[in-house]
């Protein structure tokens, strides 16, 4: 008997080691997209070394953005994903801007392409990152 209650014990504890291993490799969950609703300004490094605000209202549906862009030489629609805390919004202007960044409460940092320039944006004392904030 006490060969059999050895291997019944073995086996157990060969069974809390298999399943230990099976749910250390399960994919890690997902969190939940950042919240980006709001009124957001933004301090925009511009290619000619000019600094300009430039201004999204935002809603959210999920992961998917909407709302309204107002820069100082155009305005329009803006759509965009947020995936955890990786923001990118498109404006529907004729110079098309993409905003680039990531989500750190009410504060936002990345890049901002155009059609004809890279840049960056940032907050009042930036150092060559982008950087905005939320306003409402």
């Amino acid at each position: 008997m006490k060969i059999h209650n050895h291997v019944v014990a073995c086996c157990l504890l060969l069974m809390s080691f298999c399943q230990v291993a099976i749910s250390a490799q399960q994919a890690p969950q997902e969190h939940p997209p950042a919240n980006v609703t709001g009124k957001w300004t933004l301090y925009c490094n511009d290619p000619n070394g000019s600094t300009s605000s430039k201004y999204l209202d935002l809603t959210q549906d999920g992961t998917n953005i909407k709302g309204h862009f107002k820069g100082p030489n155009q305005s329009g629609g803006v759509e965009g994903t947020i995936n955890e805390r990786h923001l990118v919004v498109r404006t529907k202007t004729k110079e098309v801007l993409v905003f680039r960044g990531r989500i750190d409460g009410p504060i936002v940092g990345g890049v901002v392409q155009g059609n004809t320039f890279t840049g960056t944006f940032h907050d009042r004392g930036g150092n060559g990152t982008f950087k905005g904030q939320r306003t409402q």
